[in-house]
């Protein structure tokens, strides 16, 4: 019977106990105990015990400011997907006209992914102002770096059967992307912009925290005012809208996909 362990080497038993000491510290540095968490418990129980039952005297204005809350999130998502395309092609290196163009567009896309958009929200607040303008301009960016990225990867994994006979046949550039490669990749790409909205669904949740709109306002007033009752109602009505997106996200995709 082959041996169920193989014994490391030297370098790689250094680098497993480096691995191991970084972990350990990790939880040293960032101040986790179980004595925290034995403080924290009966903490969080007085806490739930102030938020239920939760308050029904603000229901209205809550339901709106979620309904503006989810078309931010639509807003966000469709202006993110409809840029993503073309950033997409030229980003995947069998389309792209040029090398450099692909290493200009990746390092871009990396970028807008990379920052958070509760970032992306405080630039554009500071851009445009307080609202939901700031808000959707934050969650386009912020689809961009997640579509685009998984549009170009989806594009460069189409058949090259197809493009080749097209190319044989003088087609244009265009022609063949549009007439091959989208085609091949649009369940992916579909995929992806459900995806790409439940996640700007979540994201937009929060960016009202810091005056980009929507609900994310109305949690931190009522925790602000320690209203803890309407907290409660508030984070219940983003759980209800989360979860709705998400199912419904899940039946489109059985559908078409």
């Amino acid at each position: 019977m082959p041996a169920r362990m193989v014994r490391p080497s030297t370098l790689t038993f250094v680098l497993m106990v480096a691995v191991a000491a970084f972990v350990l510290s990790s939880f040293t540095t960032s101040g986790v105990s179980l004595e925290k968490l034995a403080r924290g418990i009966p903490a969080l129980g007085r806490l739930a015990g102030q938020m239920f039952p939760p308050s029904l005297e603000r229901l209205e204005p809550v339901l709106w400011s979620l309904l503006q809350t989810f078309q931010m999130a639509v807003a966000g998502t469709v202006l993110g997907l409809i840029l993503s395309l073309p950033l997409a092609i030229l980003a995947a290196p069998s389309l792209s006209p040029h090398p450099f163009l692909v290493w200009l567009v990746r390092g871009l896309v990396a970028f807008f992914r990379t920052v958070p958009d509760l970032v992306w929200a405080i630039v554009f607040v500071i851009a445009v102002g307080l609202g939901p303008a700031a808000g959707v301009l934050a969650l386009m960016v912020d689809t961009i770096g997640f579509a685009a990225r998984f549009f170009a990867e989806a594009m460069e994994e189409t058949d090259k059967g197809p493009r080749e006979a097209l190319t044989a046949m003088g087609a244009s550039r265009s022609g063949i992307i549009f007439s091959s490669v989208i085609p091949q990749a649009l369940p992916s790409m579909i995929n992806t912009s459900l995806f790409s909205l439940e996640k700007a669904t979540r994201g937009s949740v929060v960016l009202g925290l810091v005056g980009a709109g929507g609900i994310g306002i109305e949690l931190k007033v009522s925790l602000e005012m320690f209203d803890y009752d309407q907290a409660a109602t508030i984070i219940i009505a983003i759980f209800l809208l989360v979860l709705a997106v998400e199912r419904a996200s899940t039946w489109v995709r059985s559908r078409i996909l």
